[in-house]
Order: C-alpha cells, then sequence, then structure tokens
C-alpha cells in the first residue's frame, strides 16, 4: 500500500513508487501516461496492444468511480478467457496493475470518473485493438452503454487468436 494522508488541507496520495513494485515482484518501466474522463455509464474497451508492442499498466481513478475489469489473453494460461472487475475511486484509492497479455476495460459509474494510465510501452496505433466488451462473459449492468464505434466493431473473445 503507497502512503496515503488526510488532514485539514486535504488529501495526498502516492501514485507510483518502484521499490514498492519490486518488493512485490513487478518489473515497471514508465514510458507514457495519460487520462481519459468519462461520463457516467461510458463504458472503454477492452483494449490491449499486440505483440512486438504488448505493455502492462497502471490504472487508478483519482476523480469519480469506476467498475475496472479485466480480462487473461494469455493463450496457456489456466485463467485463459476469464474476467477479474474492481471498483477504483477517488475515496478508496485503490490501483490496479494490469500485466501484459490481458485486456482492460471500464465503466464509469459516477457522473463524471477521470481514469489514470501508467504505461510501459507507447502508444501504437498499428497494433492497439480489442476485445467486444460483451463477449467476456461480464454483466456491465447497464442497458443502453455508451461506447465507441471503435470498441463496438472489436471482435468476440471467441473469435480472438491470442499472440500472448
Amino acid at each position: 500500500m503507497l502512503p496515503y494522508s488526510l488532514d485539514e488541507r486535504g488529501e495526498f496520495v502516492k501514485t507510483f513508487h518502484v521499490h514498492t513494485l519490486q518488493d512485490s515482484g513487478i518489473e515497471f518501466q514508465l514510458k507514457e501516461s495519460f487520462y481519459s474522463i468519462s461520463n457516467k455509464n461510458v463504458i472503454r474497451g477492452m483494449h490491449f496492444q499486440m505483440p512486438p508492442y504488448q505493455l502492462s499498466k497502471f490504472v487508478f481513478c483519482p476523480v469519480g468511480e469506476i467498475q475496472d475489469v479485466i480480462v487473461d489473453l494469455r493463450a496457456a494460461s489456466p485463467t485463459y478467457g476469464q474476467h477479474f472487475a474492481i471498483r477504483l475511486s477517488a475515496e478508496n484509492h485503490l490501483a490496479l496493475f494490469i500485466p501484459e497479455g490481458f485486456a482492460h476495460g471500464f465503466k464509469a459509474l459516477s457522473d463524471t470518473a477521470i481514469t489514470y494510465y501508467l504505461v510501459s510501452e507507447v502508444y501504437h496505433r498499428q497494433h492497439d485493438t480489442g476485445i467486444h466488451i460483451n463477449s467476456i462473459g461480464y454483466d456491465w449492468e447497464v442497458d443502453h452503454p455508451n461506447i465507441s464505434q471503435r470498441d463496438a466493431g472489436f471482435v468476440a473473445l471467441k473469435d480472438f487468436k491470442s499472440p500472448f
């Protein structure tokens, strides 16, 4: 757990500390960081980059709340095709590490949510792709999600040939 403090001035949250990661057995070299701002019921995902530009990520939500979801795309993994979901919020100060070979997405739960990403590889448009959100066996709990045209066109998990 990284340092957090709250006093009369407000809050202080450390979001990244290389030695804490190394002590946990995680090797991570930061190459890019960015954030997205999403309205309630926006779903972004399920994104990843194909080899040789695969990447790992740290994701956290400093404003609002999201339901963060990952899916294992590693063909030889005993958890291939399985998903994991966790709420990340400004209140709980949690961050999620997403290893290479996982697809990532989230749904904004609050009226506005900022999702911050730390990534281990730079963006490569021609290697950036995804899996369709409705093909991973996860209940997004929204009848009419707001998703991009690009995300709506992703292949189903069952039709994806994993290079991981």
